[in-house]
Formats: C-alpha cells, structure tokens, sequence
C-alpha cells in the first residue's frame, strides 16, 4: 500500500509537472507572436501616421534649405507625438491577428480541447497589455512633452526661416522680401543671370522702382544675413510721387530714369537657420507633465474664482438684480405704495404716457448696460477658463492612452478569437473601421470639451465610456464560443424571428374574428 500510495503521488506530479510546463510552452509561444506581430504594427501605423503629419506640415520643410540633421529631428519628434494614436492601433491589430492566427490554424480550439479557457490563453498578453499600459502613461507623462516641446519649437523656427533662394527662369520669382525677380536666361555653369527685371516695392506699391539690367549675378554676404545683386549695362526707372506731395503740384508724377554700366542692391535675406528656444512654449499645456498641469490648473483656477467673484460682488453692489428706475417727475404716494406692494403692472398703469414712455426708455437702457457688462464678464473670464480647459484636456490624455490600450486589447483578442481569420486581410479591415469609430468619438469628445460645451471628463472619457461595453460583450462571447459571425447562426435568429412574428400576427387575427359582431 505505500509503495502503491508514493507510486500514484509521483504519477500525480510528474502529470501535473507536464501540464504545467505545456502551459508555459502555449504561454512562451503566444506571447512570442503577439510581441513580433506588435512590434511589426506599431512601426507600421507610426510610419503612415507620420507620413500624414508630415504632409500636414509640408509648406514648413520644403524649400527651406535646413540641414539634414535639423530634418531628422522633425522625424524623430514627430514620430514620438505619433504614439498616443499609433500604440492603441497596434495593439488592437497585433491582438486580432495573434488570436486569428490561433483560430485559423485550428490551435485555439486544440488549446480549449485540452482544458485551458481562453482567459488562461490570454494571461501572459494580459500582463504585457498592462505592463505597456503602465509604460505607455509614464511615456505621455515623462517623455511626450519633452518631445512636442521640441517638435513644436522647431516648426515655429522652420517657419520664420527665408526660403531657399531659387530663381526659375521665364517666371517671376518673389520669394525676395519687398522684391519680385525676373530672369529670362541663366548659365548654369558660371551663375550669370541674363536679361533681368527687378520690381523694388520697398517703398510701397505706388512708388515702386523698376530696373532692367543685361546682366547680372546674386549672392550672399559673408554672414548670410544680406543678399548682394550686382547688375551690368542696364536702367533704374522711379517716380517722384513723394516729391509731388511735398511741393503740393497736381500733374503728372515725375520720374527719374538712371543709366548705368553697373550697380549692386544690398537686400536684407536673412538665409540662416535661428531656432527658437524651448521657453516659449514653458507655459503652454503641451510642455507639461502631471505634476505642472495640475499646479497651473489650481493657480489659474483660483484667479478664474477670485475674478468671478469680484465681479459677484460688482453686480450685487450696482442692484444688477433689483434695480430702481427713478424718473425724471416724483412719485406720488400712491405710486409709491404700489411700487412697495411690488403691483409693477398696476404702478405703470397709473403713470401718464410721457412718464411710461420714459420708464420704457429708462429700462431698455437699463437692460442694455446689464448685457454690456455680462459681455464684458464673460470676456474676461473667457481666456483663463479656455486656459483650464486645455490642460484639463491634457491631464486626461495622459491616463486615456493607457486604458485604450486595454480597452482595443479586449476588443482586439476576442474578436480575433470569434472571427479566426489571420493575415492582414480581415484583421485590417476590422483594425481600421474601429479605429475609424474610436478616432470620430474620441475627437467628438475632444472638440466638445475644448469648447466647454462639455465637462471634460465627460468629453475626454466619452470613447472609452462607449468602447468599453463592446470589449465586455466581445470577451464574454469569445469566451462562450459564442458564433457572432456565424452566418447559419444569425439565419437560424431571424427565421426564429420570423416566426414569432408569424405566430403574433395569426393569434392576433384570430382574436380580431373572435372578437367581430358580424361573426356572432
């Protein structure tokens, strides 16, 4: 009996060992496919939603003549403030094509043959999802403002930065501030301009300068701060419009006409690339982590307040609510008793008409003042609560990436799981039509909350509000073996529908001939 008893033991465990080290090989080889399908997709969607912004901001980069340094700092920035819409995009789409994979190889339902749920399938991604959840919070917290502080700064530099001089020929060319150039010819070998034209608007438009010039040549300065033109064998033409109104003549406009052999222009260009530093955007609601948004919502929230409440006190000071209109004849006793007894209608039907005409006119006045100053109030407390709204806004965002990626994880894997299709054909498909949902709802929100329509949280929280059921719905009928996208299933449910309806309307027509006198 105790030799029986160890021997069972021993079969018991090495049994139990087995099946936990084939849990461990199904945990290694789920997670390992979803890892590399997610790294796969996150580059994916980073790279087409950085091709968007890029074009979105294309007029900043082309014809700037930057470094290729400064362009792979755009690159690099822009690809970091990508993330919050890139990661739940790949998550959803790496756990909808894991789980698809799984089905169409027949391995999901082997692994539920064997006794594992699909909870216990989903364990190890549960804990990745939530170890990236909580590394995709510290990134938007830590990292994301560093990053849009910096992307931010350098397209308002590239902005302010003077175009790459290049002239066309046969075209008038006005990159040239106060300038428009034309050239006809250009020798590409030596850089001679020929056959020019030169339109100088520094001036104004009225006393514009026209000069011609056989030839010439166009070069910067040593500090790349001025553009020199020198020109060769050419005529100056400008008027004396200015000379005309000091000397008060009405006539025609006198002009002076300049030949010379040759003559250089001293432009102002700056060509140089000044970047801006990274303090003007220190206050702005982008450049903040958790910690500053929540002291600038406090300090400017208590200003909004204390702005509220003068004004508060200005309205209750000036009898806003319960104002007096004193006419220009006395009151009479019985005028004043029945302004006390507060009959208002009574007292104005005992007023002649000049002194009713004059109270309506008193009134009107009256109310117009009252609107000026609630306009005025609102004006001034417009800007600080616009102010709190935005960093309100990015407080939120900051703990609204980490639920989406559980929320499209939990969207993701049970459809993947229902469906069973792999490959980047369903999966995309489904990826970008909810995504396309997500996206709408979530800017909804946004939009809605900045404009203070909304509360906040109520607009930043609204996608996930939505979304969140239908994860919950979708897990609890992955995990049933529910057939969702079953054709033969939803038939089944409208023949049975049909035939309910069937039986309602023959029941109710029996009733109706039961029921009917010519029938007794």
């Amino acid at each position: 009996a105790p030799i029986r008893a160890t021997t069972t033991f021993f079969v018991y465990l090495q049994a139990f060992s087995d099946h936990m080290l084939g849990i461990k090989k199904i945990y290694t080889y789920v997670l390992q496919n979803f890892l590399v399908l997610l790294m796969m997709t996150f580059l994916i969607c980073v790279f087409i939603l950085l091709m968007q912004f890029v074009w979105m901001h294309v007029n900043d980069l082309v014809g700037k003549g930057v470094a290729v340094t400064v362009l792979a700092e755009f690159f690099i920035y822009a690809s970091a403030t990508v993330v919050p819409l890139a990661l739940p995009l790949a998550i959803l789409l790496a756990s909808l094509m894991t789980f698809g994979n799984l089905g169409e190889k027949v391995e999901l339902t082997a692994m539920k043959a064997a006794g594992i749920s699909l909870f216990r399938i989903m364990r190890p991604l549960i804990v990745a999802i939530g170890m990236i959840s909580v590394g995709a919070f510290f990134f938007s917290n830590n990292v994301l403002p560093a990053a849009q502080t910096k992307l931010w700064t350098l397209i308002f530099s590239l902005r302010q930065k003077s175009p790459e001089l290049a002239i066309p020929t046969g075209e008038f060319y006005k990159g040239i501030p106060d300038h428009q150039l034309y050239v006809r010819h250009k020798d590409t070998k030596t850089g001679l301009l020929r056959d020019l034209m030169i339109y100088d608007f520094s001036n104004g438009y009225r006393d514009a300068a026209v000069i011609l010039a056989d030839s010439g040549r166009i070069y910067f300065t040593a500090d790349k701060k001025f553009l020199k033109i020198t020109l060769y064998s050419g005529e100056a033409f400008e008027n004396l419009n200015d000379q005309q109104k000091s000397r008060n003549t009405i006539g025609s406009v006198p002009y002076r006409r300049e030949t010379f052999s040759t003559r250089s222009m001293l432009i102002e260009f700056d060509s140089g690339f000044q970047r801006y530093d990274d303090s003007i955007l220190e206050d702005q609601h982008v450049s903040k982590n958790l910690v500053q948004l929540i002291h600038s919502i406090d300090s400017v929230s208590g200003i909004s307040d204390s702005i509220a409440a003068v004004q508060g006190h200005e309205l209750i000071a000036t009898h806003y609510l319960n104002r007096e209109i004193q006419p220009n004849e006395p009151l009479t006793a019985v005028d004043r008793q029945t302004i006390e007894s507060h009959s208002v209608d009574q007292a104005i039907a005992r007023m002649t008409k000049p002194r009713q005409l004059a109270t309506a006119r008193a009134a009107v006045e009256s109310a117009r003042q009252a609107a000026d100053r609630v306009s005025f109030n609102r004006v001034m407390l417009n800007d600080t609560q616009y102010y709190i709204r935005r960093h309100e806004i990015e407080l939120h965002r900051k703990f609204t990436l980490s639920f989406a990626c559980l929320i499209f994880f939990f969207i993701g894997a049970p459809l993947g799981a229902i469906i069973r299709k792999g490959g980047l054909g369903m999966p995309t498909v489904i990826s970008v039509v909810m995504f396309i949902i997500y996206y709408m709802i979530d800017n909804t929100g946004y939009k809605m909350a900045r404009d203070g329509l909304w509360d906040v949280f109520q607009g930043m929280w609204l996608s996930s509000a939505i979304l969140l059921p239908i994860g919950i719905f979708l897990t609890y009928k992955a995990a049933t073996d529910s057939a969702i996208f079953n054709p033969e299933a939803w038939g089944k449910m409208a023949e049975k529908l049909l035939n309910t309806f069937k039986n309602i309307r023959r029941h109710f027509v029996r009733h109706t001939e039961t029921d009917d006198p010519g029938t007794r």
